[in-house]
């Protein structure tokens, strides 16, 4: 079944994920020009599974709580004029013998329709919803997401699952069955070794198929993973030394050696741990030391993608709306999905991206850098997003691109990334790039010249769409020698302006590349023969 068609106007969704710990809520404008826009994210703690675990009763008190925090939610959805609401709800409410009572509850009381998904389900959506905000690839990534009452698993490349899993594992769970007899104490190694061997029982049959499976990294989502993550940034790296979002074994189990031997208040005030999950932490520590053990993981990249991001994924894929959607690497969709949601002027931002293709092939070709296709890549999105900050102000656009891309949620890149991308942008006009004026934190001497290499090609194909028109079809370099360097303009009809804006150019051109620029440009009118010529 597909999902409705996008007015003139645009249509606002609303995304709610009820979890067994929290309540999670996504807004969304959908945009007439094929973008979306998020307009807020909200999360609130209910603990809809605490106690539910020994008699599969919901407790009063948390249905009570959730349905407030799933109205009041409502409430503010309603405030951005949302159309439509989609919510779920997972482990908890799925296993409730009680379950009814919630859901007529929350229709009653929040007017919302909750649909309960199985273990299954769960998992493809964490998928979608993980794995859509990531640059694969190539590589095949195992996925895991803790949550209060069960644990998702799946592996998977870019574009599809090969495998999917759900246990009833979940740091609210074990919590309740190993801790509930002294909650606020230490925990000692042999009660962690009881329940880690707990954990190994639920998983021994799917760490067999695991062990057979291509793992090229794994992938850890849900707030239990990154607290842990957060707590061993804080506690043994405080100068930074660690990749950030990158949680290791050996980090991790120095983490749990940490927390368990704290008693609950003392606990709640390690360095980087969420207060909140200090009584639920130890048991989200014992599930993900476990898989990680077994598979002989090192590390764990975490992120803050999970369900709710898999549900707006898989609306997506459904929209008529939304044709590229699944063509395109998450890359190419999240540069597109910003530039589209800014209001670029995508004809003369996808010029000058050729354009400035056309120019960095041919440098190559001169000799003129010995860059590969990361950069190029880079280069191709900065190109794309250059303009980006006049969705800001016209004035001073280019340091408005340096801050929307800077600051935005483009999927798939890492920060040092980012950082390339808005430094190219920033400098793709009036200030000329030099080392000086480059605002990346800690990058090597040969990364900075790269940005100036890549922003100077971005202000020549910026220069060779001056007027917005498309008037220069081609311009590559054709000729290079130690002082000089020939770049020939080819173009479709009189471009004074774009040659005018070239040899503005030459003097920083210069100074990048020790080499003077001469421009020739083939000229739009043509001789006795019909061939195009060169003008003087």
């Amino acid at each position: 079944m597909r999902s409705k068609k996008i007015g003139a106007t645009g249509r606002v969704v609303t995304f709610i994920d009820i979890g067994t710990n929290s309540v999670r809520m996504l807004v969304v404008r959908f945009n007439p020009n094929n973008s979306y826009s998020i307009l807020t994210r909200q999360k609130q703690q209910v603990r809809l599974g605490e106690g539910e675990f020994d008699d599969e009763e919901i407790k009063p008190d948390a249905i009570d709580r959730t349905c407030l925090v799933c109205r009041k939610f409502v409430d503010l959805a309603r405030t951005f004029s949302t159309e439509e609401f989609v919510a779920v709800a997972t482990s908890a409410a799925r296993e409730a013998a009680n379950q009814n009572e919630l859901l007529a509850r929350l229709r009653r009381e929040a007017l919302l329709d909750v649909r309960v998904i199985s273990g299954l389900e769960e998992a493809r959506l964490i998928y979608l919803g993980v794995s859509s905000g990531l640059h694969l690839g190539d590589r095949r990534a195992f996925f895991i997401d803790i949550g209060g009452g069960s644990t998702e698993i799946s592996v998977g490349g870019q574009q599809q699952y090969r495998m999917l899993e759900s246990f009833r594992l979940g740091a609210i769970r074990l919590t309740n069955l190993f801790f509930s007899q002294n909650p606020a104490g230490p925990v000692r190694p042999d009660q962690y070794k009881l329940v880690q061997q707990y954990v190994k029982n639920a998983i021994i049959h799917t760490i067999q198929n695991l062990r057979r499976q291509k793992i090229d990294l794994a992938v850890g989502s849900s707030g239990s993973i990154m607290n842990l993550a957060d707590i061993a940034q804080r506690a043994f790296h405080p100068e930074g030394t660690a990749t950030p979002g990158v949680l290791t074994y050996r980090d991790l189990r120095k983490v749990i050696d940490l927390v368990c031997a704290l008693p609950l208040e003392e606990r709640r005030r390690v360095p980087g741990i969420n207060p909140e999950r200090a009584d639920i932490i130890i048991a989200g520590a014992v599930i993900l030391e476990t898989f990680m053990k077994e598979l002989s993981l090192e590390s764990v990249t975490t992120t803050t993608r999970g369900l709710q991001d898999g549900l707006l994924v898989d609306y997506l894929s459904r929209m008529d709306d939304f044709p590229l959607f699944g063509t395109l690497s998450p890359r190419e969709r999240s540069v597109l999905q910003l530039g589209r949601s800014c209001g670029i002027n995508e004809e003369h931002a996808r010029t000058v991206t050729r354009l400035v293709l056309e120019i960095f092939d041919s440098a190559k070709e001169m000799k003129l850098h010995d860059y590969g296709d990361w950069e190029r890549e880079l280069l191709e999105y900065a190109a794309f997003l250059h303009d980006i900050g006049s969705f800001i102000s016209f004035t001073n656009h280019h340091a408005h691109s340096y801050y929307i891309i800077r600051n935005s949620e483009l999927l798939g890149f890492d920060q040092k990334e980012i950082d390339i991308m808005a430094n190219i942008a920033r400098f793709h006009r009036k200030k000329k790039p030099r080392k000086k004026r480059l605002d990346i934190p800690d990058f090597a001497d040969h990364e900075q010249r790269m940005v100036l290499v890549l922003a100077t090609f971005v202000r020549l194909g910026e220069s060779l769409d001056r007027s917005h028109a498309g008037f220069v079809e081609h311009a590559k370099f054709v000729r290079a020698d130690r002082n000089e360097v020939v770049l020939d303009i080819i173009a479709q009809s009189d471009c004074q302006l774009e040659i005018w804006g070239v040899e503005a150019e030459q003097r920083a051109f210069e100074k990048v590349f020790s080499k003077r620029l001469t421009v020739e440009v083939i000229a739009p009118r043509t001789g006795g023969d019909g061939n195009s010529q060169k003008e003087p």
